[in-house]
């Protein structure tokens, strides 16, 4: 197994000094000291010139695997000009099928042609082609093609037999699936068993029925889930009538999961694609423009408000940035905790009522903590006319009960119409608080000085 190094700016520049001068045998000793992990670390941070020359110094195997840890936009503008044959006999070859179909997925329709062409496996191929059919964002996306299978009939020396041919394919063992004879999941041989009962007659004896399986059409949440609910490390995959058409290792699961984090997080902070921070002006400029136009469209929507009301008094104005941040910060906390529910599997849409009712309670008791505190504050200072404290302490408790249940209701009806929920997070809730509390304001306000009868 590979050491793994410490990627220090001095190691980087002798790298990069080694490539320089193109002393070929030198580097490749280093780099076959290295972890491919910490090569595809270093070749992010590398012109792509250099990092193709150090590509060519790898073997296959190592190649593939560098390839596969590389972040993916330095990967694919790697192998923009890398010849379709090569990328199926250096790369493709010597990968597994979920990690050739990440690869291959990401290019355009004309270059997968030509590199499936190349891939002088012909069922890797067909896997590989099969697998480019699911959605990448379910179970059958993410699954690999590699696995043991026996069958529930076979005796223990034919099981046996089958296991050793079919482990010279594969890597890593993680489980033996067990099928009947249309191949339809039954269960899982576990390994001790075959030590403990080498003479069984059939594998159906002994055999653990009933193991837990996913949908190839699952979305990743789901495969998530279930992975941390059963403490799994690989999950067989079946079709709708129950066939193993694939398994999912865990290290598949962790990088979906860190994938679709970052994009909630993004997405929740206005950015409207996937930016990194070495990405260039122009990308970044795209990703935060569009959140920051609606804000500036938000922003003027309520100053054109704030204008129908022309005999508005400066004393409440003073209060404004108060309404719209509170309303602001109650909406997000709600539509956070909603977004953290339907992740983990807490919350259900079947729930939506029952939790907007909770959230309301929630809501109408800081309402009434926030609406004191502030009530209290505009006495003291503003205490000119009772109906300022009383327009302001209203106003919040009003706002509040709204922002909590706009909070829960936005999440949960995205999530119903199959649109990523992160969303609700984000500039969405703030702009739309924003708005109605500005609204909420002006009309409360208005209606206590014409009932009160009092100038401010």
């Amino acid at each position: 197994m590979k050491d793994s190094v410490i990627l220090t700016r001095e190691f980087i520049e002798l790298i990069e000094q080694l490539v320089a001068e193109k002393q070929a045998e030198e580097l490749k000793r280093r780099l076959d000291e290295m972890h491919p992990a910490d090569i595809a670390e270093m070749c992010d941070d590398m012109s792509v010139e250099d990092a193709r020359y150090i590509y060519h110094l790898l073997d296959g195997e190592d190649a593939a695997d560098v390839l596969i840890e590389m972040d993916e936009d330095a990967r694919n503008e790697l192998l923009e000009e890398v010849p379709s044959e090569t990328i199926a006999k250096k790369f493709i070859d010597y990968m597994d099928t979920d990690d050739a179909v990440d690869i291959i997925r990401d290019m355009d329709e004309e270059k997968q042609e030509e590199v499936l062409a190349h891939i002088e496996d012909i069922e890797q191929a067909g896997d590989i082609v099969d697998l480019l059919k699911y959605d990448e964002d379910t179970a059958g996306g993410i699954m690999g093609k590699e696995m043991i299978v026996v069958n529930q009939e076979w005796s223990m020396p034919e099981c046996i037999k089958q296991m050793r041919m079919q482990a010279e394919e594969i890597d890593e063992l993680y489980n033996i699936y067990v099928v009947d004879n249309d191949n339809r999941l039954k269960g899982i041989f576990p390994l001790k068993t075959m030590i403990t009962h080498p003479s069984v007659s059939k594998i159906k004896h002994v055999m653990e029925v009933d193991p837990v399986s996913i949908k190839d059409d699952a979305p990743i949440e789901d495969v998530a889930r279930d992975f941390e609910k059963y403490d799994l490390v690989a999950m067989p995959v079946v079709d709708s009538i129950g066939r193993l058409v694939g398994r999912i290792t865990v290290d598949d699961v962790m990088d979906q999961v860190r994938e679709s984090s970052e994009r909630d997080y993004q997405l929740a902070s206005g950015l409207s694609t996937d930016v990194e921070t070495d990405d260039s002006v122009f990308t970044q400029i795209r990703a935060r423009m569009p959140w920051l136009l609606i804000g500036v469209i938000g922003g003027l929507a309520a100053s054109w408000l704030l204008g129908l009301f022309e005999d508005f008094n400066p004393v409440l104005a003073l209060f404004i940035p108060l309404i719209c941040g509170t309303g602001g910060n109650v909406g997000i906390q709600s539509s956070a905790i909603i977004v953290q529910g339907l992740a983990n599997g807490s919350l259900e849409l079947k729930d939506s009522g029952k939790q907007i009712l909770k959230e309301l309670g929630v809501g109408l008791i800081n309402a009434l903590i926030i609406a004191l505190v502030v009530f209290g504050y505009a006495v003291i200072f503003h205490s000119a006319s009772i109906s300022v404290p009383i327009s302001v302490a209203l106003s919040v408790f009003s706002v509040v009960i709204f922002a909590s249940i706009f909070g829960t209701f936005v999440p949960l009806t995205l999530e119903r119409f199959n649109i990523d929920p992160a969303l609700a997070t984000g500039p969405f809730i703030t702009i739309t608080n924003d708005i109605v509390g500005v609204v909420i304001y002006m009309a409360i306000s208005s209606a206590l000085i014409d009932a009160l009868g009092a100038a401010l």
